[in-house]
């Protein structure tokens, strides 16, 4: 069985030295970074959806409880 990945949270200095090549990649216009990481979560999580929904219930072991995650 595969380890489980590691969940550490970044350091402080990581998340500083992101947010700076965020701002630095939109110019250096700090809310056009943030709309940008917005847009770039919204596709990560449909990605995820996607992915989620592709794996079988019985791989995922129940992992995955597909009535809670539905969004209507």
């Amino acid at each position: 069985m595969p380890a489980a990945p590691d969940t550490a949270a970044p350091s402080e200095g990581d998340l500083e030295l992101a947010a700076d090549q965020a701002i630095e990649a939109c110019g250096g216009d700090a809310r056009e970074a943030v709309k940008a990481l917005l847009v770039a979560n919204g596709f990560l999580e449909a990605e995820l959806e996607a992915l989620r929904a592709s794996v079988s219930t019985g791989y995922a072991r129940g992992r995955f409880d597909r009535s809670r995650d539905r969004k209507e």
